[in-house]
Formats: C-alpha cells, structure tokens, sequence
C-alpha cells in the first residue's frame, strides 16, 4: 500500500498515477484507521479542543481529501472502471461520515467542551465552528433514539447514491446523443417533413451548415475525428448545443437539438436513463429526514443552516422579484416574436427558434454579434486579465507551476503574495466526453494551521478545482471565448477567491467552510461584474488576426446591450427557485403540476409538452442547492449591492482591500450578514441589482 498515491495525498497529487484498482483498498484502510483514532478520541477522560476537536479534524479531512478527489474524477474523468468502484464504496463512505455525526459520545464531548473553562479562551474562529459542530451534530441526528439514527443513516446513504445516480444519468443521456453528417450526405436523425408543418426541408450539408460559425464547424470536425470519423459530429455538451441554437439557420436541427437536450434523462427519453423515480425517492427521502429531525419539510431543515428563516419568507422574496420581472420579460418576448415574424419569417416561434431569434435581434439591434465578439478572446489571454484583474484588487500573483494532472488540458497555478505561497488552483475549462456539464468550484483542501503533532505551528495552504465547460481549442488553434464564458470564468473564480483568500486557520470555518449556503454565491457573482469593464475587457483582448484589442466601439455597443432580454432571464430564474422551493416545502406534491403551475405564474415562454427540465436538474437533486437554489437571486443583491461600493469610492484598490478584508478573509468564521455589514456599513438593498438589471426607469 505505500505506493497507493491516495494514501500519500499531501502536496499535489499525482493525477496521472491514480488508479481506479486503488480506490477502495485506500478508502477501507483509511476509514479503518479513522475508526480507531476515533476510539483513542473517545476514551479520553478530560475532553479538550486539541484532543477531541482538533483530532477528530484530523481523522476526517483524511478520509475526507481521499474521497474527494475520487468524487472529483469521477466527475471529470469518467471511466466505467472508476464509476463502478465510487458507486460500490458510496454506501459504506456516506455511512462511515453519517455514524461520527450521529456518535453520541462525540457529541456529549462536544457540549462538555462548549460548557467548559476552555470554551471563553477559544479564538473567535474556533468558537464558531464549535458551534457549527453542535448544531450539525443534531441536524445528523445525534439526538434520535437509535432506531431512529438507524434509519436517518439509512436515508442519507440512499439519498448520496441516488445524487450519483442522477447525475450519472445526466451525463449518460448527454454523452450517447450524436448526429454526424460528412461531405455530400444528409444529417441522419432530423425530423421528417411532418415535423416542420409539412414543408419539406433541406437537409444537405450546405443547409446544416449554414449560419454555423467556422469555429463551431471545427469543433464538430473535432469530435468527428476523435472518434475516427470523417465529416461532423454534433453533441449536447454545452458548447455544441449552443452553436446550434445560436446560429443554426436549419429549424429542424435546431429543434432535433432541443428535443433532445430537454428530454435527457427522462421518459421522453431514452428511458434507460429516465431520472423520475430518482426525483420521486429523493423528495420521499428528504421529507423523512425533516420529520425524522422534527421539521415540517425538508426545505425548513434546509434554511437551519442558511441566512434566510422560513420557507415563507424566500417565497415571498422570489413571488416579488418574479412579479417585478415578468413585465420586462413580456416586453423582450413580445420584442423577439415582432422580429421574428417581419424579418426572420417564423411568425410560429418555438421554444427552440428563441435562442436563433434573440441573437439576430441582437445583431440587428446593437450591430454586432457574438462571433465578432468572441474573435478578441483567445482563452490565454483572458486568463493574463483575469490574473491581473485579482492583481490589482487584492496584490496577488499568480504563476503556473507543472504538477501531474487527470487530462492534458488541465493546468495549474499557484497565488503568490508577498512572496509566499497563499495557495494553489487546477483549471480545467474544456469540455469534453466523461466530464460532467456545468462549471463549479470545489476544493482539495482547506486551509489550516496545525495545533498539534510533528506538524505544530504549520500552516497548509488552500487548494481549488475550477472546472468549466467552454469550447474547446481545435485545428492545433487557441481556443476563444465567449463574452458568456468569460463571465462564467470569473464567476468560478470568484468562489475560487472566497476559498484560497481566506486568513482564518480553522479549516471548518476557513475559506467557503461553514459560510451559509445563500450567501456562497456572493463573491461570485460580484466577480462577474468587472467582465463590464472597458478596461478590463481590454487588457484581456487580442483580436485573431490583427492581434487588436476590443475596440471601445465594439464594447460600447456590448454594454448598451447588457440588460437584453434581462427580463426573460430573470423570470427564468425565479422559476427555477420557485420550483425548488415549493416542492421541497410542500411534502407529498404532484412536483411535475408544481412546475407547470410555477410557469403558468412566472413564465412568458410556453415551453412543449416534451420539456423536461426538472429530469437533469442537478443542482437540486445531485447537488448542494437542494430548497436553495434562491441562493443564487439573495446573493445577486448582495453581490450587486457590494460592487455599488466600487462605483461610488474613489480609491478601487483600497476598497478592494476591504472587501478582501471583512468578507474574503472570514469565510465562515462569523455570519455572513455580519460580514456585509463590516463592508457596506448598512444592511443590503435590493436597489442595486434593479439598477443593473434595467428594472428602474433611467
């Protein structure tokens, strides 16, 4: 076992050495040696912070790092060797974590701690995990009669595998779809004439082609070969998908790609991946948990540990957003359907026609397109301006450093200030077969300062994964980025700044540890805002053949069209948090008739019967959003409210220090209203946001 790479997991780990036949002889040694330092742990007679707290830190980020970076290759390098041994060791990995929260000798060595001399000694910090630990303790279900902790443990060990299992569905479903189509051959797989109101339609290469851009035909070109094809393949991972809908002029296609993206994972699918009865248990499952636990629903035991209070409340917060946004919404659907209609000759438009409608609206409208856009971003030096960007508001660099990585695209890069090494982060941006869609930040370790042990005084540095999904380079050509992915890019490091610039030493309340989950989204979203920068912009363009930067011209036609279609949006956005939120508020509902009611209240665009957008809803169902994806909205006022701050001061720098100082830096150390008040001196305001998004009048 000592040449195992995953039981040697301190620096970077050797990506490119992990085996999947490693696995589970690292994770049963490590949980069998956890156990045993937990039986040390609990036969010590005076419980203190350094023998119980801090060696039950120990224990866990141990097996916890291990699994961690198994569950972070499963989901950018899926094999079916790797995914069968992550699927077989989930139950005993989920009950092993399950069985320390719920260990009532633990937790009574923890109230003893709480109740002790120690406790008014304790750091700010320490204190505050050590109250997140008691909570989290009773939301595990510490306090239960033992039938009843057996069977909360029962619930979270199905709960975990049915999240594995949809979103490996999602991705199976994504992966097995493919058109291919080559010189002098039609597009197999569109619909037939009845499709299309009974005209006939032209499905020659020149016809698939056409309003294609070059760059989206060589990415089809791309996965034709890697498959050893000649000609084009199209996907439904998302640079393929939105090239079609973008600019595809074939309707057919257009809708073949639609049909197909909406049905993944569901009974209007391949059914071999139908992802209804995972969503049926997992509302089952969460509702029990709550009643188990003495909440009415599971999205009450949701908010115990965000900033919001009630179910009612965020309700309330996402009826009046929605209700402020549906007008403008209308306006842009009546705005496209207009266009449409006189100048694209679809009088008929259909969800998938609005994405083709709303670019060539855009073109016509503001005289530029996102092609031309895209052409000043090579990927490379969008990362110089984004690293310089992080330079300017917080003095740290960032240089990259060669370390063994799980796919060739990967590259990795160390934040240097004043000096020392602060912390370290992989990107992976490109998407690709066996990765999962979307973009996230996760981590490889927190930081910490070690109290005890041959390692007393040290200090270990953070270390994040930034994973993406944009089109990937093709042709031996940079790849280029979209205006939409680069925002996505500082999105990501946004949360990647919140962990890796964190000053607190307790992991548990370090970098995004412990911060409620409807404010992580903060620093995020605050990133995007500097993607509106000229200068910013600038500083990170380079046009393909000229080598210009983004002309202010060009720029000043993207900023005048910032808020298009904000309201379409926006009102799609609430009904995602109004969907999540009433179905985990509401036990034993209909969560198919909730959705249709959500949209009936919120919706302007009638989506087809087929749509079923729920089925690859990962968030909610295989993520960390479940009863919270309103996050996403409550942050984007804070967020905006916080970059407010940046307008109105004279001094960017200083106030960027700031905002490092009393919100990047604490992490999870205190609440994360408290924070926003440490920086903006009030509490926040919903103006902010209504200003960005053009919902006040000028």
């Amino acid at each position: 076992m000592s040449d195992n790479v995953l039981l040697n997991l301190q620096g970077e780990p050797h990506f490119d050495a992990i085996r999947a036949a490693d696995i589970q002889p690292a994770m049963t040694m490590a949980m069998q040696e956890a156990q045993t330092a937990i039986d040390a742990v609990k036969a010590e007679t005076q419980p203190n912070w350094h023998n119980t707290v801090e060696a039950l830190t120990d224990i866990t980020e141990r097996v916890g790092r291990i699994w961690g970076v198994v569950a972070h290759l499963n989901s950018v390098a899926d094999t079916a060797e790797l995914r069968a041994v992550y699927n077989e060791l989930m139950p005993a990995v989920t009950d092993f974590f399950t069985a320390i929260s719920q260990d009532i000798e633990l937790y009574a060595r923890f109230k003893n701690i709480k109740a002790s001399d120690e406790y008014a000694h304790l750091t700010a910090a320490q204190k505050t995990k050590l109250d997140h630990d008691l909570r989290d303790f009773v939301l595990s279900g510490a306090e239960l009669l033992a039938q009843e902790q057996m069977e909360f443990a029962a619930l979270e060990s199905e709960s975990a595998q049915l999240a594995a299992q949809f979103s490996q569905n999602v991705l199976d479903a994504t992966d097995a779809f493919a058109l291919y189509f080559a010189n002098g051959h039609e597009l197999a797989g569109l619909p037939d004439a009845a499709a299309n109101g009974g005209q006939e339609v032209d499905l020659a290469e020149d016809s698939v082609k056409s309003g294609l851009p070059e760059d989206a035909l060589a990415m089809f070109a791309a996965a034709a070969e890697a498959e050893g094809k000649s000609g084009y393949k199209i996907g439904l991972q998302m640079p393929h998908y939105l090239a079609v809908m973008q600019y595809a002029d074939n309707r057919a296609l257009r809708e073949t790609l639609y049909r197909a993206y909406t049905t993944r994972a569901s009974d209007e699918g391949d059914t071999r991946w139908d992802n209804t009865a995972n969503i049926n248990r997992r509302l089952a499952l969460s509702q029990r948990q709550a009643q188990l636990l003495g909440f009415a629903n599971f999205a009450e035991l949701s908010l115990a540990t965000k900033m919001a209070d009630t179910p009612k409340q965020v309700l309330a917060f996402l009826h009046d957003l929605a209700a402020r946004a549906k007008p403008y919404a209308e306006k842009d659907l009546a705005e496209v359907r207009t266009f449409a209609a006189e100048s694209l000759g679809l009088p008929d438009l259909q969800a998938w026609d609005i994405t083709y409608a709303s670019e060539k609206l855009r073109q016509a409208k503001y005289a530029f397109s996102e092609t031309e856009v895209k052409k000043y971003f090579p990927a490379d030096k969008v990362l110089h301006g984004l690293f310089a960007q992080i330079d300017k508001l917080y003095g740290v660099h960032l240089m990259e450093k060669k370390v063994p990585v799980w796919h060739p695209d990967v590259r990795y890069f160390e934040l240097e200030k004043g000096g020392a090494i602060i912390g370290g982060v992989y990107m992976d941006l490109y998407a690709r077969a066996g990765k999962r869609g979307g973009a996230w930040m996760n981590d490889y370790r927190g930081r910490r300062r070690f109290e005890g042990g041959d390692r007393r005084g040290q200090l270990q540095t953070p270390v994040a994964y930034l994973v993406c999904n944009f089109t990937p380079p093709v042709a031996g050509k940079p790849a280029r980025l979209s205006h939409d992915e680069i925002i996505t890019l500082f999105h990501e490091t946004g949360h990647g700044l919140h962990h890796l610039l964190t000053q607190v030493d307790e992991l548990g309340v370090s970098g995004i540890n412990g911060v409620e989950w409807d404010a992580v989204e903060m620093p995020s979203q605050f990133m995007e805002n500097f993607v509106w920068e000229y200068d910013v912009l600038a500083g990170m363009s380079s046009h393909q053949e000229t080598g210009a930067p983004l002309p202010k011209e060009l720029y000043d036609k993207m900023l005048a069209a910032k808020n298009f279609q904000r309201g379409l949006f926006m009102v799609r956005q609430m009904e995602f948090a109004l969907f999540d939120m009433t179905i985990y508020s509401q036990p034993d509902c209909d969560w198919q008739q909730v959705l249709r009611a959500v949209r009936a209240e919120v919706s302007v665009i009638k989506q087809p019967d087929f749509n079923r957008f729920a089925h690859s809803f990962g968030h909610i169902f295989a993520g960390g959003y479940a009863a919270g994806y309103y996050s996403y909205s409550w942050a984007e006022v804070l967020s905006a409210d916080i970059y407010a701050a940046f307008e109105e001061e004279a001094n960017p720098v200083a106030t960027g220090k700031r905002f490092w100082r009393e919100v990047l830096a604490v992490g999870g150390s205190r609440p994360a209203m408290a924070s926003f008040k440490a920086f903006r001196g009030r509490e926040p305001s919903i103006d902010a946001l209504l200003r960005h998004s053009g919902f006040v009048a000028p």
